[in-house]
């Protein structure tokens, strides 16, 4: 059975502040912590700055200082929250490292939640923005290798393979096709409402880490690297929230927001084996169901709406899960390496017109070469072949095998 929310008490939010003492948590040690810890530590970090954002969007929205006020009360536990998530990444991680880290999330879960998803549109929305996630992480590892002398495989643990995927340099297109259609709220499978949330608000905080320490670097090389992938994250932020029905009032989405909080702290509860962080995850997601009911009460009384009008009788019982997805990942590369957007569908980049938008847009950004292909060929030069992790064989689309493994 899955959990329902509304049967339990939680933390009322009135209890939640806490010291200082308590917002400083104990980093994990790097060296010795589960990928899949790191990568859940990432994921929360983002759903909670989304939820913090949101909040901050509806107070700016509304004129009744009632309302304003509980939002303040509710939005700074959730900051709090957000500190004691963030605080669990240790100083020595460097910003490349946690960029592994991220875009180990981005494979992981966006191909989880394809694998899991009801719906064919976001099925294959998931599925389209996964090959360029899945590129990433290969230019950053690169990266890591050519400027730190890094190997990526100590970070993932071999769990998310290490390979080409929709190469970046294509993945630039006319803003007009990174937006999509949305799903209707009255009839979307609460699983899809909570898949696209969460996939928005990790892409978002993909897209603000990158906005942020791109300029962390001397090297022309990686500053270049993290300002192409900072606009495809843009782009991939897009799409996703576009996929939302815009109809919702904020006093709902506040409330699914509540939702999606909970769903995934339950979620990292189920299988996180640091006894240390699940005790955070536990506490955490009392606290998220002592605020969705004070998002329930705020819905009643200013919509007149019973909660259990929107909220599912249970969530779903089956967890968002880090694992593996190496199958999953090489049948889309084999199937779907081709597609384009066009509008608010996907088609084979070969079926769209030479006059389309698509290719006057990649000619002014790849004007000059993009650093995506040129931090390849740099480590390519300098260590005489590529960074892959092909766990699973030789790649599966025989345009991007290794030219150098290829010649051996």
């Amino acid at each position: 059975m899955g959990l329902n929310p509304l049967e339990h008490k939680g933390i009322p939010v009135e209890d939640q502040v806490r010291s200082w003492s308590d917002l400083n948590p104990q980093p994990y040690d790097k060296h010795a912590v589960d990928p899949y810890t790191r990568t859940r530590v990432i994921l929360m970090n983002g759903i909670e700055v989304e939820s913090i954002l949101f909040s901050h969007q509806f107070a700016r929205h509304t004129d009744d200082v009632d309302l304003k006020q509980k939002l303040a009360l509710s939005r700074r536990i959730e900051a709090q929250q957000q500190k004691v998530v963030n605080g669990l990444n240790p100083g020595d991680q460097t910003p490349l490292e946690t960029t592994i880290g991220y875009e180990q999330v981005a494979v992981d879960l966006t191909a989880w939640l394809a694998r899991h998803e009801p719906n064919p549109y976001l099925h294959q929305a998931l599925d389209f923005a996964l090959l360029e996630d899945f590129d990433h992480l290969y230019r950053y590892a690169n990266l890591y290798e050519l400027l730190d002398g890094g190997n990526a495989t100590e970070l993932t643990e071999h769990l998310t393979e290490i390979t080409p995927g929709r190469p970046t340099i294509v993945e630039h297109r006319h803003p007009s096709d990174d937006v999509r259609g949305h799903f209707e709220t009255h009839t979307v499978d609460p699983l899809s409402r909570l898949h696209v949330m969460t996939i928005v608000a990790a892409e978002q905080q993909t897209m603000n880490f990158y906005m942020n320490h791109g300029t962390d670097w001397i090297e022309p090389i990686a500053r270049g690297l993290y300002a192409e992938i900072a606009l495809i994250e843009e782009q991939h932020v897009t799409h996703y929230e576009s996929l939302l029905d815009p109809l919702d009032s904020w006093m709902k989405m506040l409330v699914f927001h509540e939702l999606d909080e909970i769903y995934l702290y339950w979620s990292m509860l189920q299988q996180e084996q640091d006894s240390r962080i699940r005790s955070i995850w536990e506490e955490h997601l009392d606290m998220e169901i002592g605020q969705l009911h004070v998002a329930c009460d705020l819905l009643r009384r200013y919509e007149g709406v019973e909660p259990e009008e929107i909220v599912p009788a249970e969530l779903p019982d089956t967890p968002v899960t880090f694992e593996p997805n190496k199958d999953y990942v090489r049948s889309v590369l084999a199937e779907q390496i081709q597609l384009q957007a066009d509008g608010l569908e996907f088609v084979p980049v070969d079926d769209l017109p030479k006059s389309h938008r698509y290719f006057a847009y990649q000619a002014k950004v790849n004007a000059g070469g993009a650093p995506s292909e040129q931090v390849i060929d740099a480590n390519r030069d300098k260590s005489g072949r590529e960074f892959r992790d092909e766990t699973e064989g030789e790649h599966p689309v025989v345009d991007l095998r290794d030219p150098v493994s290829a010649r051996r």
